[in-house]
């Protein structure tokens, strides 16, 4: 895509205006770091639009404040530009990962699916950031096919970013964008541990 140009014009009677607002699906797979760092570079350009913004985190620890966080709350703080709602585990979010059996915590990923099914089906975000929510599909918690459906057929002009390892191939399909990321070299294959600024 050379100059951001296409390189085919499908015969889908749309206009030229039209393809390109379309909204998207778009998942970061892959065993390398940095499907979370591009979702979230993707939501501050939908905070910049003015877009109204909801991140959903499925399994990072409500201990752990990445830096993405910390920016993002503030920035939707400012009123410049689109305002940023962040949940995740831990912080009175439904699907918070307490001690228990698998079956405890399928049910709760699924209790934050259905919450976030009802958001869509509202329109109350215009960019959804799903964090790691490929594990839950993974693991069987959450139906792979309901959420193929659910995203398909959401109204308006709502994108949605899923982010994690072993993205089921019904969701790879269905997505209108997908990045894998896949590891050429990394400084923990050299002991070092991860670090401030670079893994948080």
């Amino acid at each position: 895509m050379p100059q951001g140009k296409p390189a085919a014009v499908p015969d889908d009677g749309l206009t030229t205006r039209q393809r390109r607002n379309r909204p998207i699906v778009a998942v970061h797979t892959g065993s390398m770091k940095g499907k979370s760092t591009a979702a979230f570079g993707m939501a501050l350009r939908a905070w910049n639009q003015g877009w109204n913004i909801g991140v959903f985190q499925f399994v990072k620890s409500a201990k752990w404040r990445v830096g993405e966080e910390n920016a993002l709350r503030t920035l939707g703080e400012t009123g410049q530009g689109g305002p940023v709602e962040w949940h995740k585990m831990g912080e009175g979010w439904s699907w918070s990962r307490k001690k228990g059996t698998d079956e405890d915590h399928a049910a709760s990923a699924r209790e934050g699916w259905t919450e976030i099914k009802r958001r869509l089906g509202e329109e109350t975000h215009d960019f959804y950031v799903l964090d790691e929510f490929t594990y839950p599909l993974h693991w069987g918690w959450v139906d792979v096919d309901d959420v193929v459906e659910t995203l398909r057929d959401r109204p308006g002009r709502q994108h949605v970013v899923i982010t994690g390892r072993n993205a089921p191939q019904a969701l790879l399909d269905s997505a209108d964008l997908v990045a894998e990321m896949s590891k050429v070299k990394h400084p923990m294959d050299a002991g070092q541990k991860g670090q401030r600024g670079i893994e948080w």
